[in-house]
């Protein structure tokens, strides 16, 4: 008889532990895979966001301050690395001499020392662009086609293939984003929506645009199979800086006539389809070499305490033990004044993240960061 209410007392004391933890905490608890590994048997493998890290010991916590006692190395990372996550023993005769632990995996250049790298900041290089590209205004000349929203989607994945430095936000979500903030399609450009992508999204650049055409051109024949058909398609492109509201640069592209001809049944549609690709091709260099010339920021988008919550996370390029440097913002072309340092913690949701003050004074919201060039003291 007691065992029914023992069940009971057991059940509700495993869902009240399931339930403890929300879903949207970044650090879960669970049997990573990764950890049966014989290289991690002796180590604490945690998911943060759906990945797997190896939690290892801080080896500047002991000089105290507000340094984190942990830091969480990515699996494959700390594998490829182990040794460099190791602190070596030290010889008697090197007993007196002081450890340092550096961001950078280059010989410092004291007496040719090796230092190791533990999270190696992420460079400009590395940090992706978020570009927000927004549904063409559709003047074809057939009205019972649309082309401008299948055009900047597919304009959208051949920038992906070609550029690593950019990272598209979805649209749709950016869309309701100002539509619950009472603002229209014909408002993006407007400098509330623009500030509202940039401060909240760290959208940095708006791409808009016009697709006019296609224009067909046809040579009847006899037989179908004989017909000739060409089609030329105009793209006109702006993109637009999200800090600034300033237009970066105009583009425009049409296809060559006799590049987009084709021969047979279907042949309209079929040179229609091929113009698009050629323009989508020719457009797609000239927008990534400009996109790739804005310079990378993000934003604080919350402080609640010792945590600040930032608009940029792993999708973006950032890494956990990343460290940033913390400006206050000014006008677009002058950098702000440097307040101080904080080092990403962990990651939340699609591409946030948080961080924790490891230098300097407590920083506001919307206040700028750039990476820094090595950890903080």
């Amino acid at each position: 008889m007691l065992r029914f209410p023992i069940f009971i007392l057991l059940f509700a004391l495993s869902l009240n532990f399931a339930c403890s933890t929300p879903s949207w905490f970044p650090i879960k608890q669970g049997p990573p895979h990764k950890a049966k590994k014989k290289e991690l048997v002796h180590q604490e493998v945690v998911i943060i966001d759906k990945e797997e890290y190896v939690k290892v010991v801080n080896p500047r916590a002991s000089a105290g301050g507000d340094q984190l006692k942990y830091l969480y190395i990515p699996v494959d990372e700390y594998l490829s690395k182990r040794e460099a996550f190791v602190v070596p023993a030290i010889r008697k005769e090197e007993a007196k001499k002081e450890f340092s632990v550096s961001t950078q995996s280059f010989p410092s250049a004291e007496k040719g020392e090796t230092s190791f790298e533990l999270s190696p900041v992420a460079t400009r290089a590395e940090l992706k662009k978020k570009v927000l590209m927004a549904h063409f205004v559709d003047q074809t000349a057939d009205g019972h086609e649309v082309f401008g929203d299948w055009v900047a989607e597919k304009l959208t994945g051949e920038l992906s293939r070609s550029s690593g430095q950019i990272l598209f936000v979805d649209y749709p979500m950016a869309k309701e984003f100002l539509e619950k903030r009472g603002i229209g399609l014909n408002d993006l450009e407007t400098p509330k929506a623009l500030r509202l992508l940039n401060e909240v999204l760290g959208i940095h650049a708006l791409v808009v645009g016009q697709l006019s055409g296609p224009y067909i051109f046809t040579r009847k024949a006899v037989k179908e199979t004989d017909t000739t058909t060409s089609a030329i398609i105009r793209l006109e492109t702006k993109i637009v800086d999200a800090l600034s509201g300033q237009t970066l640069k105009n583009l425009s592209a049409s296809n060559p006539v006799v590049a987009a001809q084709e021969k047979g049944v279907f042949s309209e549609e079929k040179a229609k389809t091929k113009a698009i690709d050629l323009v989508i091709k020719d457009i797609s260099r000239e927008l990534s070499k400009e996109l790739d010339r804005l310079d990378w920021f993000c934003r604080i988008i919350k402080v609640d305490g010792q945590e600040i919550y930032i608009n940029a996370g792993k999708l973006t390029g950032l890494r956990v033990g990343d460290v940033m440097e913390v400006l206050e913002p000014a006008r677009p072309g002058v950098k702000g004044e440097a307040k101080g340092k904080i080092e990403i913690s962990a990651f939340l949701g699609m591409d946030a993240s948080m961080a924790r003050l490891i230098d300097g004074k407590k920083p506001d919201v919307n206040d700028i960061l750039q990476p820094a060039k090595g950890k903080g003291t």
